[in-house]
């Protein structure tokens, strides 16, 4: 049960919510936590168990693929592959079906927004749910991959490689760019689920903010944005808080 300072906090942003023009989400590993999706950083995560500057890197996989698919991302095909949108994807939707919610940027590769219903998703760092093949650009998605040869191949011939960004390549300049123009026009902002440690990600609260927009945070710790970028947070799980916002949000509109 929430305390009386969380619950005003709650009504505080579905108010904030229910005023605001334009308003954007900003996400980032902690939002699909619930989905069964272990974050990349901090305690259990995936780096834990692996070298990210190795099996994540795209010198290492064009050097080695057999070893990245192995060591990396077989495990990931079958824990994305199995994961449902959870509350807070499904709150976000929400947001976007009752007209409030523009444009979610997303740090994560697992396809779990659109899924739960968002139509406008600046993905950062691609989509781990679709291949792309080397040789010929085609793509399929990762389900559908035959995976009784590794590296797994296009019917060209060709190496499947995730559509999703390695460490050493770059952010796509048209989603690095929309995302800025994004940031700069929106009045609220809903960070949900970021450590806001990835940069340039962690920037666009900083632009939005500086724009004039509102910050709301939603994370079950403080993070570098708490306290100087952020107007308040609302601290604990994403998909819990977002399910009492939208109870609140219908209160409004009844």
């Amino acid at each position: 049960m929430y305390g009386d300072m969380m619950k005003n906090l709650i009504k505080k942003a579905a108010k904030d919510i229910a005023a605001a023009k334009r308003i954007t989400a900003l996400t980032g590993a902690g939002i699909s936590v619930e989905s069964g999706i272990p974050p990349f950083r901090g305690k259990n995560g995936l780096w834990e168990k692996i070298d990210p500057m190795k099996y994540a890197h795209i010198d290492y996989f064009l050097q080695n693929p057999a070893d990245v698919w192995n060591k990396f991302l077989k495990e990931m095909r079958s824990v994305i592959s199995q994961a449902q949108p959870n509350d807070a994807h499904r709150g976000l939707a929400k947001l976007e079906e009752m007209n409030l919610l523009q444009t979610v940027i997303t740090q994560n590769i697992d396809g779990l927004h659109q899924m739960a219903g968002n139509t406008d998703v600046i993905e950062f760092h691609g989509n781990f749910a679709w291949l792309r093949c080397l040789e010929c650009n085609a793509v399929c998605q990762i389900g559908d991959a035959d995976l009784s040869e590794i590296p797994p191949k296009c019917s060209c011939g060709g190496l499947y490689r995730p559509d999703s960004v390695f460490f050493g390549e770059m952010i796509p300049p048209l989603h690095l760019k929309r995302s800025h123009e994004i940031a700069s026009a929106c009045d609220l902002m809903l960070v949900v689920g970021t450590s806001a440690l990835v940069q340039p990600a962690a920037l666009m609260p900083v632009i939005a903010r500086n724009s004039g927009a509102k910050i709301i945070e939603i994370n079950p710790e403080a993070t570098p944005l708490t306290g100087s970028t952020s107007n308040y947070l609302l601290m604990g799980t994403a998909g819990e808080i977002m399910n009492n916002i939208i109870t609140e949000l219908e209160g409004i509109a009844a």
